[in-house]
């Protein structure tokens, strides 16, 4: 699993998934966590971070900027590239799934989920990124 201290960025537009997540994160052991409540300020976040994100968790459909645009932009940004990045929404539909996995999405989790599925997905992600 990642390292405790990973910092991660949450990403929200509804400030109750924003706790929910957190909550998950800390219950898995997580002390670093920075959330943001759009794309847009999620991406002033990346930018102006003393050190990289480790892990992003996103909504995918929030105002000013959506998660799939914020991933579009960290995977173009050759610093942080390379950031491994969840995205978190209540679409399953098949071509949505698509569109994230053509535009580098490390994972995908559908709302509702446990903090068991959350757990099971960045443990995915991080053997990827371990590998």
């Amino acid at each position: 699993m990642f390292n405790p201290n990973t910092p991660v960025l949450v990403v929200d537009d509804m400030s109750t998934m924003r706790k929910i997540v957190s909550k998950i994160l800390r219950d898995l052991g997580f002390t670093n966590i920075t959330e943001a409540a759009d794309g847009t300020l999620a991406w002033e976040a990346i930018t102006k971070a003393p050190a990289p994100f480790g892990l992003i968790i996103s909504d995918w459909n929030m105002p000013n900027c959506s998660g799939l645009d914020l991933l579009k932009k960290v995977r173009s940004d050759k610093n942080v590239a390379k950031t491994p990045f969840v995205l978190v929404t209540a679409e399953a539909e098949q071509h949505q799934v698509a569109e994230a996995v053509k535009s580098g999405v490390d994972q995908y989790v559908v709302k509702p989920f446990s903090k068991d599925a959350l757990q099971a997905k960045l443990e995915m992600v991080h053997k990827k990124y371990a590998a």
